[in-house]
């Protein structure tokens, strides 16, 4: 058994700055020179071997285990998740549905503003409550390249969207999570969430209209954006206070996209913006026209009518468990399993960490994607030829995005087994009386160093609890904090982008994409931050405090 070190080089500043270098190397090469994604990972991925074995003492064969074990988690479920919504993707596209879809949408609105409401905050917010792990980004993102959006406008958009809903992403798989390794009340923490996002449910969508139009573009449809974020942001608020985790996004995001399309059939903007930065002036009618039978466009919206129920189908806690009997098969990762000691302060006592990999080949998401693409493949008159040929396809299209999320998360897992991601950690736990703004972006740097909310918050929540209680916060508070300021890190998070950009068609740019989102991810965590300290210490905001 080896024991975790988290101040290898005697003086807490250099090893904290040795830590984080597997993440300044990942997004340096992305963002500042430009490298292919899959190189960039790569790179990320030898530096993060090389920090754990040669300065955090890890052995050798130890670190490789886990880079293998991290590999082979962003094959499965997240790689297989983005397999498998391009491929659905391909499928519509190569039977020209989606144009179908996309001249159907503008029959609620043709205003590119009011389309990225709809289908980046709306319709991916449902799809971030049934699954999560990737799935939003891909869809959205798909979405909006088939109503003509750019490419960067169509990744950079669904990134920002896919935010305030993630805490309770996959039917509140985070908060669950974190419930499991804080030893808190599910329902407070829960609460807890619902007493932050809900702000931010209100500003994201503002954010994302400036962003896509700017200040007076955003401006020019505050009706609807200010409905759109009170529907989902009411019901987020209830059913996260009192009913619990499971059911907030998908009921927020029903509620939202209803509220939305009803009220676009009795306002439309005077000016309706047709192109990014192009406006066209004039009389404005509720939609345009289209040519195509109710039969044709029932048609084009069948195959994502069908991923919307199975996916929520497949998230359900009853029926995963029953798939999960029939096919779920547990690896214990040689070398590594229990052989890794976390230590205090970041647990309370000594604790071995489990390194088992789950194939869950038949509950997993990207199965009931899977499913999903094969019925609608029937449904669109494929034959099972022509299934498989489109499959092999998208195989080969995807093959180096699955490489690079690979690759990302066997830097996630690196830093997490070798003590990385401690180190960085602690050093944001010394900050005393400005800890709420730091723990917040300590669920941040969870999210940046794994890719997933949920991840983070097994990370970091009991570091999150142990800090609060020796600083005489609300250990709920900081809980929650850790999963709310990690939701604004999906914005960059390595893995993200590179769902968007494969979802996109879009290869290679993965860095033009990271300097799109890049500031508005900083600035949403370190408002989260501002928030959580308010909570934490300036009445009236302590009242919202669950403790």
């Amino acid at each position: 058994m080896w024991s975790q070190v988290y101040d290898p080089l005697g003086n807490a500043a250099l090893s904290t700055v040795c830590a984080a270098l597997p993440v300044v190397v990942l997004l340096g090469a992305l963002g500042l020179f430009r490298i292919k994604a899959h190189i960039a990972a790569v790179l990320g991925l030898l530096t993060s071997l090389a920090v754990a074995v040669f300065i955090f003492g890890m052995p050798a064969g130890m670190a490789a285990s886990t880079a293998i074990f991290g590999a082979a988690y962003g094959l499965f479920p997240i790689g297989w998740i983005v397999l498998n919504v391009i491929f659905l993707y391909q499928l519509t596209n190569e039977r020209g549905l989606f144009k179908v879809l996309r001249d159907s949408i503008t029959t609620v609105t043709s205003d590119r503003r009011l389309q990225v409401l709809l289908v980046a905050f709306c319709f991916g917010a449902f799809f971030e409550g049934a699954s999560g792990f990737g799935t939003p980004v891909a869809v959205t993102g798909a979405i909006l390249m088939g109503l003509g959006f750019s490419p960067l406008a169509a990744c950079g958009l669904s990134l920002i969207a896919n935010t305030a809903p993630v805490a309770y992403g996959a039917l509140g798989t985070p908060i669950i999570a974190l419930q499991s390794v804080t030893g808190l009340d599910l329902l407070e923490l829960s609460a807890m969430v619902g007493r932050q996002l809900p702000v931010f449910s209100l500003i994201v969508p503002f954010w994302l209209m400036c962003a896509f139009a700017g200040f007076r573009g955003a401006m020019a449809v505050w009706p609807p954006t200010l409905i759109a974020g009170l529907a989902f942001a009411i019901p987020q608020f209830l059913i996260s206070n009192y009913h619990g985790p499971w059911l907030v996004d998908v009921v927020s995001a029903v509620v939202s996209m209803g509220v939305l399309t009803a009220f676009l059939k009795v306002w439309q903007p005077r000016t309706v913006w047709v192109a990014t930065g192009q406006e066209s002036n004039g009389p404005v009618t509720v939609g345009v026209a289209h040519k195509y039978s109710t039969r044709e466009v029932f048609q084009a919206w069948t195959p994502f009518i069908i991923l919307s129920i199975l996916v929520f189908v497949w998230g359900l806690p009853q029926f995963k468990a029953l798939l999960d009997g029939l096919s779920i098969v547990r690896i214990e990762v040689p070398g590594l399993h229990n052989l890794v000691l976390r230590v205090p302060p970041v647990v309370p006592s000594p604790r071995p960490e489990a390194a088992i990999f789950v194939l869950n080949w038949l509950s997993a998401t990207g199965s009931g994607i899977l499913v999903a693409a094969i019925i609608a493949g029937f449904v669109m008159g494929y034959s099972v030829r022509g299934l498989l040929r489109t499959y092999w396809q998208t195989l080969k299209l995807v093959r180096f995005s699955l490489l690079t999320i690979s690759a990302m998360m066997a830097i996630g897992y690196t830093t997490r087994y070798g003590g990385l991601d401690a180190t960085m950690g602690l050093a944001f736990a010394t900050t005393g009386v400005l800890y709420p703004i730091f723990g917040t972006m300590l669920g941040w740097l969870g999210v940046a160093l794994t890719g997933s909310d949920t991840s983070s918050n097994v990370l970091f929540g009991s570091l999150q609890t142990i800090t609060a209680n020796q600083l005489g916060l609300s250990p709920t508070l900081m809980a929650a904090a850790n999963s709310s300021g990690g939701v604004m890190c999906k914005i960059i998070d390595a893995q993200s982008i590179v769902v968007a950009s494969t979802a996109t068609l879009w290869f290679g740019h993965e860095g033009d994409i990271l300097r799109y989102v890049f500031f508005h991810s900083i600035v949403l965590a370190l408002l989260v931050g501002v928030l959580v300290f308010l909570q934490a210490y300036v009445y009236p905001f302590t009242l919202m405090v669950v403790r």
